[in-house]
Formats: structure tokens, sequence, C-alpha cells
């Protein structure tokens, strides 16, 4: 129950729907051990007594009963549903809000498509176990603890006889558990893992369709379908063993019953109304019993999926704000001090004793080959990610000191593969400052020269979007960003190879616009093109996590070194060009 326990607070807040069903319940069971004691008195104070006129009466009574019983059922599903309903609830906002706040570690390793089976199917099998599988354990407790209560009334010796069989029956029902309780976990598992599949799929149709790979694409969706369809077929396997002994062992008790008991009537001991009674009695513990099964296959269920949603909820929160941060508006003035950053235990250090100083205003370039730690240093500003050694200083002050919502705010960060929801350009756009109007938004398409193919979409600026802004070009998309990220007003901007899916004009004219917006903000530029960051107030250039080169492009021209390398590379087509035309 360790999982029930850890997810108690959940559920338990909602108690009273829970206990108030249970009442209701109560008068469901109690109703149900009435029928056969009715059914007892027919016979045996009627029927054998020829007191036919009493029959009107009793077909009354139990017609009370069956309404009391119909109208208790109601409010004992609808309250236990309205618990499981609220639950799960509360649930999946948590689920939801701990993914908000997990770093981007978390999920440098995470599926998407496992995380929403998490979201959606688990939560939904803790739920059916808190709406069904809490209530129906005890009506199946109380079930058998009332019918006992009568049977040992009848008659002791016949109880005895009927229940010598349980005991079998237990160890049946446990050995179950031991068995279906793993099986369900597989199942979860691999349906996680069949959704990522999907996800993924969905996701890169592009890629699939034109590198011509949707054989192999379904032959990896059938091997993920095979591997959910197998332990499927082991869970069926596992029941089709366990339900026919528990049967057996239910048959058995019942067949004890009817020896031992015709025996004891044919003896004057008990009277036969009793054995009717009593027979189906012990169906009311011997059914239950049976059904501890089923019951067992939704703990099973319920608590893999427990455990599942409890591998999120208790995931390591990398990134933690101090108590005191403080949420002061930054300058934007940004120092790295023997900065080291290590991302795994096994791989090598992105970042190894980065130390650059960029003040107020000004523009630092960083340029690299794949892989050499560009994005890496952006990512530790805004606190992405933490270093292992070190110190990043903005205004002076450690950046773990400011209160995480005050500094993203202040970071305008366009990444190198912008990513747009499926809703309007207005609201892309606006995204990180709801509250603009549409004056400043059309403002900020303006200067991230995205405000005239906006303009001949069909509905503008009110026109939807598809899913990752499809229906945009990728240089539509990096533009759209760059209109985001001005909107918010930040102290220090953050470029992320931001114009690769441009042409040169179009990099151009950009570029144009952002000197306006750059002016009295830091700007960090991360670029391939050298054209990007060539006005850059210093370039740092990067290889294997490490500065080789820093100083401007004036001044790096001059030296024999990597930028210089990187700059023939681009650059010697043109001047080849430009030989031939002289």
């Amino acid at each position: 129950m360790d999982t029930f326990k850890k997810l108690k607070q959940f559920y338990w807040p909602y108690k009273r729907f829970f206990f108030l069903s249970l009442f209701f319940l109560l008068f469901v069971t109690a109703i149900t051990v009435v029928y056969p004691i009715i059914i007892q008195l027919t016979i045996d104070e009627v029927v054998l007594r020829d007191r036919y006129p009493l029959i009107p009466y009793i077909a009354l009574v139990f017609l009370v009963l069956m309404i009391i019983k119909g109208i208790a059922t109601y409010f004992h599903q609808y309250l236990g549903d309205l618990f499981g309903i609220k639950s799960v609830y509360t649930l999946r906002e948590s689920l939801y809000e701990k993914l908000q706040i997990l770093s981007f570690k978390y999920y440098d390793n995470a599926k998407t498509g496992d995380l929403m089976s998490r979201l959606t199917a688990d939560v939904d099998g803790f739920r059916f176990f808190l709406s069904l599988g809490f209530a129906e354990l005890i009506r199946v407790t109380t079930l058998i603890l009332f019918s006992l209560g009568v049977m040992f009334y009848y008659s002791v010796p016949l109880a005895i006889v009927t229940m010598a069989a349980m005991p079998f029956l237990a160890v049946v029902v446990y050995k179950f558990d031991q068995r279906v309780h793993p099986a369900f976990k597989s199942i979860r598992k691999s349906f996680g893992e069949l959704n990522t599949r999907v996800q993924e799929n969905i996701s890169g149709i592009n890629t699939v369709k034109s590198l011509s790979r949707e054989g192999f694409e379904i032959d990896r969706f059938s091997g993920r379908n095979d591997t959910y369809r197998q332990n499927y077929l082991t869970t069926a396997n596992i029941w089709a063993k366990y339900f026919p002994l528990m049967e057996f062992i239910g048959n058995v008790s019942a067949v004890s019953l009817l020896a031992f008991g015709g025996y004891l009537v044919m003896n004057g001991s008990l009277e036969l109304g009793e054995l009717v009674a009593f027979f189906s009695l012990v169906w009311y513990i011997l059914g239950p019993l049976m059904n501890l099964g089923f019951i067992v296959n939704m703990f099973s269920q319920s608590k893999a999926s427990g455990e599942r949603l409890l591998e999120i909820l208790e995931a390591k929160e990398d990134i933690i704000q101090k108590t005191d941060a403080v949420k002061d508006p930054i300058k934007g003035h940004v120092t790295f001090k023997d900065v080291t950053l290590t991302y795994t235990v096994e791989d090598d250090s992105a970042l190894k004793q980065i130390s650059f100083d960029a003040p107020p205003g000004k523009t630092i370039g960083l340029i690299g080959s794949t892989g050499s730690g560009k994005t890496s240093i952006t990512q530790l500003i805004t606190r992405f990610y933490e270093p292992e050694k070190g110190d990043i200083l903005i205004d002076g002050r450690p950046v773990e000191h400011y209160e995480l919502k005050t500094l993203r705010r202040q970071i305008g960060f366009v990444l190198q593969e912008p990513f747009l929801f499926s809703t309007t350009i207005r609201e892309n756009i606006a995204y990180g400052n709801p509250d603009l109007s549409n004056e400043q938004i059309i403002d900020a398409a303006k200067r991230a020269q995205a405000h005239d193919f906006i303009m001949e979409m069909p509905k503008g600026y009110d026109t939807l979007l598809g899913e990752r802004g499809m229906g945009l070009s990728g240089g539509q998309k990096q533009r759209i960003a760059i209109a985001r990220a001005i909107c918010i007003d930040p102290s220090i901007l953050i470029l992320d190879d931001a114009t690769s899916a441009v042409d040169m004009e179009t990099e151009f004219k950009i570029q144009q616009a952002l000197k306006e917006v750059m002016k009295d903000r830091t700007t960090f530029i991360i670029a391939h093109r050298i054209s990007s960051l060539k006005h850059a107030d210093e370039i740092i250039v990067l290889e294997d996590g490490m500065i080789v080169e820093r100083g401007t492009h004036a001044e790096l021209i001059k030296h024999e070194g990597p930028y210089k390398r990187i700059y023939d590379i681009q650059y010697q087509d043109r001047d080849a060009i430009m030989q031939t035309v002289n």
C-alpha cells in the first residue's frame, strides 16, 4: 500500500464523498443479505405451513426493499465516481505542474509519448480503482461478514464445513496477485513505448515520407505493438489459469454445502428454507471471494499506474529557487567565472572553465562547430541547467539568487528551432506578454520582418496555425519567434541561430531591424554564419567546450586562427567570384 500512501494527499481531501458512498453501500449490502432471509421465512413460515395470504405482504416488502436498494445504489455509485474524479483532477493538475517545474535535464531523457500515456491512461487507471476498487473491496468484506453471521446463526456445523475451502481460495488469490502485478506493470510500460512510437512518427512524418521510410516505420510500430500484445496475452494467460481454479474451489464448497446440508435436513437438524437461504448466502461469500481476483486485478493495474505517476511526482527538481530569491529588474550585465558544465556523468564536459564579461548593452557573438558549447552558455544564463563548477553573475549577483520567473521574463530567448502553438499568429507573438495591445504586436512583427507575410495570410494576425506552426516555412517561424522575444522587452536577448532558416536578404533586413531592438540590451548571438555576428562587440570562438579565441571581427580576421579558418570557408566562393569579375 506504499504507493497509495504516497498518493494520499490527492484523494484524502475528498474522503467525505468516499465515506458517504460507503454509508449507502452498507444499505445495499444489508438489503442483499436480507433477501435469503425473506426466502427462508417464505418457505418455512408460509409455504410449508400453508399461510399463503401472507405472500402479497412479503412481495410488498420485497418491492420496498428493491426501491430502497436502487436509491442507495445510485448514491453509492455517484458519490464513489465523484470521489475518484475529484481526486484524479487534483492529481493530474499536480502532475502537469510538476512537468512545468522539472528542468531540461529531466526532458533530455524523457519520451513525450510515455509522458502522455502517464497523464492519460495511468491517471485513469488509478481513478478506476479509487472510484470502484476501494468500495468493491469493502463491499466484498461486509457482504462476507454479514453472510457469515447469518450462516452461523442458522447452523454452526454447516457454516464450518462450507468455509473449509476458503483458506485454499485465499492462497490462490494471493498467488494470483503476485503474478498479475508485474504483468500489468509491463503492459503499462509497453503502452507508453507504443505511444512514444506513434507520437514521434506523426511529429516526423515529413522526414519519414521524404526518405520513403514508411515501411521501416510500420515495422517499428509493429514491433512495439507486438510487445504490447504479448504482454496482454501473458496477463490473459495468468487470468485463464487462476480464475477456473478459484471457481473450482467455490464449487467444491457449494457441493459440500448441498451434501452436508441435505443430510441435516433429512435428520431434522435444519429447515428446508434455511438450506435454501444457506445456498444463496454461500454464493454471497464465494462470489465475492472469487471476485477478489477482479479486485486484485484492479488493484494491480492501479498500483502499476500509481508507481509510474510517482516517478514523475518524485522526480528530482534540479533547479531549486531560493526562498529569499530577489525580484529586482536586471540591467543585463552577464559574467562567467571559470564555469564548467557536465550534462551526465558519462559524458565529457560541455563547457570547461568558461570566463567572459558581457557589460549591459553589449553584443556577444558565439561561434564554433556543432557541440562546441554555444547553446550551453545561454542555457546557463536562463538557469535551464546548473553549472558543475564556477559562478554565473547577472549585475554582479549570482544567477541562482534571482526568482526564476523574474529572471526568465527579462531574457528574450529565440531558439534555433522555434516552437509555435496551434493557435493564432497574434497569440503566438504575444505569448510571453498577453496584455500587449494590437499596435504593439504589429510593431514587434514589423521589427522582425514578419508583418508583410502575416498580412498575406488568409486572416492576417488571426490566422490559426497548425501543430508546431504547420503551414509556415522555417524562416517565417523564426521571424514570429523573434517578434515574440521582442514583445517581452527583455534586458538580455539571446538569438540561438535565430536567422538560420532565412535567406541572406531577409537575414540582412532582420539584422537591420534588430539593431534598434538590441540597443541598451545585452545580446548573445549564436550563429554559424559570420555575417550574423560580425557586428558584435566581442566574438567568442568555442571548440570542445573551451574558448579558443575572442575579439572583434576585425581583430580575429587578422589572426590565423579558427575564426579566420571559418571565414575563409564561408567567403572563399565570394572572393573567387569577385576575382573572376575583375
